[in-house]
């Protein structure tokens, strides 16, 4: 089917959310933008923005870059202008950022958010001015928004899982959190403490934020394993490879560890030259999402396929499942998310390294194959 104009775009997702009329609001946009929504405008292209809450670390660089990539290849080559705006983990910026993007009459908004609920009444407005809201990573209760993502809780459920097994249901634990009050912290920690409750055996002896980063995962868990006792395992949402620096450095044994998908872990998980041979778990937050959230995007916008929540396998490696190459990369550094396609079968998208690093596309052509609605 065509997209149709902007106007019966707009007027077909009104009568998705009601039809009260919202006035747009003023507001400076916080972070930058790229691309010319002023080009856009009348040329029957799809203005689509990522609003970003947070750029702090290496997988939201890798998530805009990825952006790019895909915005450089058909079919979005022809039919999407990409906007992207960050604002730096601030309510008050990212609610100012919404408001520009509701002047500016964009088609659709990717919005990774700063907090699931504080943004609702900003995603509200935008549906009612027909502008079509799909939260990632981080995502929104707003009623109006859809969402893609993976299953946080069962992230953290499935981590801490694989943990206890590997500890035969005894030890002392830490557990490395993200970026506070956000959706994906909040439910891979629930999802944790649900298993160490089912496992009594297990003792959680710190609780820390890492940030999601590497550095900082590092320098926060150098402060407190000086002071705690033997650690049999870690739980870490991030930054995981600076975890394991950290104890190499205090000169502490490498305990069995569950973390995300850092490089610097899967050297330690595929034990290359330098770095020690870890046991454990790889889960990974597909950066790719992002892509995921505009493919999303487009086909409700061009009436291919209905609005819907996605909801995406969490991609996972081992320390015998390890591939150089495939799922780490030697010559890269430590600190890149390489969670950048989808290893499965029937992958959802396939993405090269170029594209995570660069933002330089991967050929002329991407495919991307969302799984059906799971709601």
């Amino acid at each position: 089917m065509g997209h149709g104009t902007l106007t019966s775009r707009r007027n077909a997702l009104r009568l998705l959310v009601g039809t009260a009329a919202v006035t747009a609001l003023g507001g400076a946009v916080a972070g930058c933008a790229s691309g010319s929504p002023a080009a856009a405008a009348g040329s029957g292209r799809l203005r689509i923005a990522l609003a970003n809450s947070y750029i702090g670390n290496s997988w939201r660089i890798e998530m805009e870059n990825l952006w790019k990539a895909a915005l450089r290849m058909e079919p979005y080559a022809s039919q999407v202008t990409g906007l992207i705006y960050n604002s730096n983990n601030n309510l008050r910026d990212q609610s100012e950022q919404l408001s520009a993007l509701i002047s500016l009459g964009v088609d659709a908004i990717c919005l990774n958010a700063a907090s699931p609920t504080a943004l609702n009444g900003m995603v509200e407005q935008a549906a009612k001015r027909g502008i079509l809201v799909v939260s990632f990573d981080n995502t929104v209760t707003a009623p109006s928004a859809i969402s893609v993502n993976t299953d946080q809780l069962a992230f953290g459920t499935q981590g801490a899982e694989y943990l206890a097994r590997m500890l035969g249901g005894q030890g002392n634990v830490i557990m490395v959190t993200g970026v506070p009050g956000t959706t994906v912290d909040t439910q891979r920690n629930q999802g944790a403490e649900e298993v160490w409750r089912r496992n009594p055996g297990i003792k959680v002896v710190n609780r820390f934020a890492g940030m999601w980063d590497s550095s900082v995962a590092q320098k926060n868990t150098a402060a407190v394993i000086a002071s705690l006792p033997r650690i049999d395992g870690v739980w870490s949402q991030g930054g995981t490879d600076g975890v394991l620096k950290a104890f190499q450095a205090a000169g502490r044994p490498l305990p069995a560890t569950v973390g995300e998908s850092e490089n610097g872990f899967r050297k330690y998980l595929a034990g290359v030259p330098g770095y020690p041979k870890v046991y454990g778990l790889s889960l990974a937050q597909p950066p790719y999402l992002s892509v995921a959230a505009l493919e999303l995007a487009r086909q409700v916008l061009r009436n291919e396929a209905p609005r819907r929540n996605v909801v995406i396998a969490v991609p996972t490696v081992t320390d015998q499942t390890v591939q150089l190459g495939t799922t780490v990369f030697p010559s890269v550094p430590d600190n890149f998310f390489s969670g950048i396609t989808d290893t499965n079968p029937d992958p959802v998208v396939t993405m090269c390294l170029d594209a995570a690093l660069t933002g330089n596309p991967c050929g002329s052509h991407l495919v991307v194959r969302l799984p059906e609605d799971r709601r």
